[in-house]
């Protein structure tokens, strides 16, 4: 008798307190984000710093190389991570800006970010350049697309 009593006192006591929702409605809609723009001076100073660091690249002055990085990446890159920049980059070719904007990283910052290519090419082989908001590269990864 003890064991029914127990077993329906556990069943009521579950019923008694589970909830049931009605009514949820979502207050407030999820906004889509727009993409933002970056200013022209910030663009300038981008483009200025990355040439630099093609130039130092080419040059192999790792400490020019290591003013122009970010302090978050300067510990990760290796003189063979440069290395294979480097041969990925044609110093005999021009580079232009293919587009500007943000890039988002795996940590969900997002980050100042610019596209470039090779003046007078379709855009075969794209080098995405990715800033700090003060102008220090985070990251360059040159792609070959199949265009």
């Amino acid at each position: 008798m003890k064991k029914i009593f127990l077993g329906l006192a556990i069943v009521s006591m579950q019923l008694l307190l589970a909830q049931k929702v009605t009514g949820l409605q979502v207050e407030q809609q999820q906004k889509k984000e727009q993409p933002a723009t970056i200013s022209k001076e910030k663009i300038n100073l981008y483009n200025a710093n990355f040439l630099k660091f093609v130039s130092a690249l080419q040059a192999s002055d790792r400490k020019a190389i290591d003013a122009l990085l970010s302090d978050k990446v300067k510990e990760l890159v290796t003189d063979d991570v440069l290395e294979k920049v480097k041969e990925g980059i044609d110093p005999n070719k021009n580079l232009e800006i293919l587009q500007a904007g943000y890039y988002t990283t795996m940590d969900g910052v997002n980050h100042p970010s610019i596209k470039y290519k090779y003046t007078g090419d379709a855009p075969k082989e794209v080098i995405t350049t990715v800033f700090e908001d003060d102008g220090k590269i985070l990251g360059v990864l040159p792609v070959k697309t199949d265009k």
